[in-house]
């Protein structure tokens, strides 16, 4: 009898990935200031704990795009404690994400600078910023961010 390999769950996937998670029913709900900067400030707590590397961002008014490595937790229970405790310091009565998000494991330090490129050039494309560095709902334009991550860098971390 032949040996099957079980796919391994998305819980259990090491390395950087590529993140993506919307608004429930892609809510403009980051359009108001106070909300992106929730929002910023959510991604920046549980990063200063020590749950993930977080290497680049934006904040689009319906989603997120993020570009992490998980550290103490899995992949599911970072994204986990992102948007729940964005949702418990919002106290909404309204839904306010998707219930799941999209993610894409990151193979080669090209790919790495290809997503974090398109993080950052994100807000260009919608019109919503001249410049990526422009973009106050960016790591592109934070001062923490001064010093960009490389793929690279991030095998010796």
């Amino acid at each position: 009898m032949p040996l099957i390999m079980a796919i391994p769950t998305r819980t259990a996937r090491l390395g950087t990935f590529f993140i993506t998670t919307a608004t429930y029913n892609r809510r403009r709900l980051f359009q108001v200031e106070s909300n992106a900067l929730l929002v910023i400030d959510t991604l920046q707590h549980y990063r200063r704990e020590g749950n993930y590397k977080l290497h680049a961002f934006v904040v689009m008014p319906d989603h997120i795009h993020l570009l992490l490595t998980p550290e103490t937790v899995t992949l599911e229970r970072a994204i986990g404690l992102i948007k729940g405790g964005f949702s418990r310091r919002l106290a909404s009565n309204l839904p306010v994400w998707q219930r799941s998000f999209t993610d894409h494991r990151i193979r080669d330090a090209e790919e790495f600078t290809i997503r974090r490129n398109y993080i950052h050039e994100n807000p260009v494309r919608a019109h919503l910023s001249e410049a990526a560095e422009a973009d106050p709902h960016s790591s592109a334009s934070l001062s923490l961010f001064s010093k960009p991550t490389t793929f690279d860098t991030l095998l010796l971390l």
